[in-house]
């Protein structure tokens, strides 16, 4: 896990591949700090190393948070830890959050073609929305217990997006509409 891009002061913290089946967000991270290497944004590429939902323990790193709605789950693809922040990943992201104290947090996810978001609304979101042609869910649709949005959004009040592209189309066809985004929060 590296982060990369501003470490002075950053705005805005984007994350991807909290679920390692969706990669999706580090090719889109990695490809826009080819063309912007002296971003203001603070990047994290790739949360989570294994090439499938869950870490290697086998942890939905996206239910492993101290929420207060945290439960231990069944082990299945969204079991959520034997203990909120039981995973090296989550306490990597906390600690990350609470040193940088982000105003917005935007995660790569896929493949709802929906923009999410917890924590304090905002026109980012609707701008996000705009760009990339999908509509504005509050709900994703399904409980989320300990999930980084509850977390991040609305526990720790930052708001905290969820892109959730679309996984069937080759990526680099989300590489224009993504990069506005980041030129979007580039500027907050």
């Amino acid at each position: 896990m590296k982060l990369i891009g501003n470490t002075q002061n950053p705005s805005v913290l984007v994350i991807g591949v909290f679920h390692g089946d969706e990669p999706q967000g580090e090719h889109l991270i990695n490809a826009y700090l080819k063309i912007k290497p002296n971003t203001n944004l603070l990047m994290l590429p790739r949360l989570n190393s294994c090439n499938k939902r869950v870490n290697q323990n086998g942890v939905d790193l996206n239910r492993n948070f101290p929420t207060n709605n945290w439960e231990l789950s069944e082990k299945n693809e969204y079991f959520g830890g034997e203990a909120p922040a039981s995973e090296p990943e989550t306490r990597f992201i906390i600690e990350t959050i609470e040193k940088y104290n982000p105003k917005i947090i935007l995660t790569l996810h896929a493949p709802y073609k929906v923009v999410n978001y917890d924590g304090p609304k905002s026109e980012v979101v609707e701008k996000i929305a705009y760009i990339m042609n999908y509509p504005i869910e509050e709900s994703i649709g399904y409980p989320t217990p300990g999930s980084f949005g509850t977390w991040a959004g609305i526990e720790k009040d930052i708001l905290t997006i969820t892109l959730e592209l679309d996984e069937e189309i080759d990526v680099k066809e989300l590489e224009p509409q993504v990069f506005k985004v980041f030129e979007l929060l580039e500027g907050i």
